[in-house]
C-alpha cells in the first residue's frame, strides 16, 4: 500500500497490484481519503445467503419463465395486442397438494397424540385416536407426495383469455386443465399423448429415456386472431427434425379442428409445438 499527495489535506490510497492478465476489476477504482474531514461514507453491510438446491432451482425456473416470456413477445407470428400476462390464481382443488395436506395433518396427529400419551399436553384421553388416524394419515400422505407430479408454469397473455373460452377446443381446454394441476402416479403430463406420438420401444421411434419433457404452456393469439397453445419441450437426446416428422401426429392427436406447428424455443434443448385453434367466434356463434 502507498500514497502520494493529491492536494492540501487530501491523500490518494492505492494498491500495489499486479498489471497481468488476471487483474481484478475489484480493485481499479481508488479511494480518496480527506485528511481534515472524517469519512461521511456509510458502511456497506452485505447480507449472506447460501446457495441451497432449492434457491438454485427456483432462480433456473423464474429466469425460464421469464426469458420464455421475453421469447413469445418478439415472435412475428405473434400478435402485437395486449400483452398483458394474466396470472393463474383460480383457486381450485386440483391446484392443491393432497400430499402436502396428508402428510403435514398426519405428523400434526402424531406429534400431538405422543405428547399427549406421555402428559406432555393435554388430552391424554384423545391420544389413542389421534395416533390411531395420525398413523395412516402420514403413510397416505408420504405416498402421495412421493407419487407426485407437479403443475407446470402456464404464461396466458390478456388478449388470449379473452379467446379462450370461444376459440380454444375442447381438447385444448382439457390439456390447459391437466397440466396446470397435480397429478399422482404419472411420469410426466401428457404421458399417453408422447407415448404414441414419439412411439417408445417401437420400429421408427425413440427410447423412452430419450422422452422430451414438458416445462411450460403458453396462451397467445397469432398475428391473423387465432388461438393458440405453446407447448414447450425440454429434450436433450432430441433435435428439432424429430418433431417435425411428427407434425402430422401432434395434429392428429390434438385434433380435430387444430393445426399443430414445431419450432425451437429460446434455449438449446427446448422445442415449442403450437397448438393452432381453427376455431373463430363466428364459426362458434354460428353453431350454438
Amino acid at each position: 500500500m502507498g500514497s502520494i499527495s493529491a492536494a492540501p489535506g487530501t491523500t490518494v490510497l492505492f494498491s500495489n497490484l499486479r498489471r497481468d492478465s488476471l487483474y481484478n476489476r475489484r480493485h481499479e477504482n481508488l479511494s480518496v481519503v480527506s485528511s481534515s474531514q472524517p469519512s461521511l461514507m456509510p458502511k456497506q453491510r452485505w447480507l449472506y445467503v447460501p446457495e441451497t438446491r432449492l434457491l438454485k432451482r427456483e432462480i433456473l425456473k423464474l429466469d425460464f419463465i421469464t426469458r420464455a416470456a421475453d421469447s413469445t413477445s418478439s415472435s412475428p407470428s405473434v400478435a402485437s395486442g395486449d400483452r398483458t400476462l394474466i396470472p393463474d390464481d383460480e383457486f381450485t382443488l386440483a391446484k392443491i397438494s393432497f400430499g402436502v395436506i396428508g402428510l403435514g395433518l398426519g405428523v400434526s396427529l402424531l406429534s400431538y397424540g405422543f405428547g399427549a400419551y406421555f402428559n406432555i399436553l393435554p388430552g391424554s384421553e384423545w391420544s389413542a385416536i389421534m395416533l390411531t388416524y395420525g398413523f395412516p394419515l402420514a403413510i397416505i400422505g408420504m405416498a402421495l407426495k412421493y407419487a407426485e407430479l407437479k403443475p407446470v408454469p402456464c404464461l396466458s397473455y390478456s388478449d388470449a383469455v379473452k379467446l379462450r373460452e370461444s376459440c380454444a377446443t375442447p381438447i385444448l381446454m382439457q390439456v390447459r386443465n391437466d397440466v396446470t394441476r397435480y397429478r399422482y402416479g404419472d411420469e410426466q403430463h401428457l404421458e399417453e399423448a408422447l407415448k404414441r406420438i414419439f412411439q417408445y420401444g417401437l420400429g421408427g421411434g425413440i427410447p423412452r429415456r430419450s422422452a422430451p419433457i414438458l416445462q411450460l404452456i403458453r396462451e397467445e393469439v397469432l398475428t391473423d386472431g387465432r388461438y393458440c397453445l405453446v407447448l414447450v419441450f425440454e429434450a436433450k437426446a432430441l433435435t428439432l427434425s424429430d418433431f417435425e416428422k411428427r407434425q402430422g401426429k401432434f395434429t392428429s392427436f390434438f385434433g380435430p379442428d387444430i393445426t399443430a406447428e414445431v419450432g425451437k424455443g429460446e434455449s438449446e434443448n427446448l422445442y415449442e409445438v403450437r397448438l393452432i385453434s381453427n376455431l373463430s367466434t363466428n364459426s362458434v356463434s354460428s353453431t350454438s
